[in-house]
């Protein structure tokens, strides 16, 4: 005999599954920050041209926990819709475009690499892109969840092409602070 799950039930498994994801994509979030400081911490990004339309830098770590948030929400939808024939999918896809999200800030503040950071967003938009469809083909509202997300990644990749544009060189700056800045302990 087979018994489908009452409303409450499954609002209780989805709940069950956002206190574990939400939580799970902020840590995996803060700590690919951790692995290269950005913004003033970071010597080299600080000496960087900026273009007009960057925001200020508390906008940053807000946008990317409002994001992390929404992700975790869509991420614990998909994985509780288990009657779906493409929750497999979307899971790799989504596994795989966090990846490329936890790897872009290492290459770009860490080696300081602006042209491949840039190849990384163009596939990290892609491959969101990608799970936004594949998300929509399972629980449409999850998608909804990820639009915020598509549209900072593409905001993100307007940034970095403009900085590249102002900073040819940024890969050669020197990342060290000046010595009279340089603290001995």
């Amino acid at each position: 005999m087979r018994e489908i799950a009452s409303k409450g039930q499954l609002r209780l498994a989805y709940l069950r599954w956002a206190v574990v994801t939400v939580p799970f994509i902020l840590l995996l979030g803060f700590t690919s920050a951790r692995l290269a400081p950005s913004g003033s911490a970071n010597p080299w990004f600080a000496r960087l041209a900026k273009p007009a339309i960057m925001p200020e830098e508390w906008v940053f770590p807000v946008a990317w926990t409002a994001l992390y948030i929404l992700m975790g929400l869509a991420l614990a939808m998909i994985i509780n819709a288990r009657g779906s024939t493409l929750r497999g999918p979307a899971l790799v896809v989504f596994a795989v475009q966090m990846v490329a999200n936890l790897v872009w800030s290492p290459v770009f503040f860490g080696m300081h690499q602006v042209v491949p950071a840039l190849a990384i967003l163009g596939a990290l938009f892609l491959l969101a892109l990608i799970t936004f469809v594949l998300f929509a083909r399972i629980r449409a509202f999850a998608a909804v969840l990820l639009i915020p997300y598509l549209a900072w990644i593409a905001f993100a990749g307007m940034l970095l092409y403009q900085i590249h544009q102002l900073n040819p060189d940024a890969g050669s700056l020197v990342s060290a602070r000046p010595a009279d800045e340089i603290q001995i302990k």
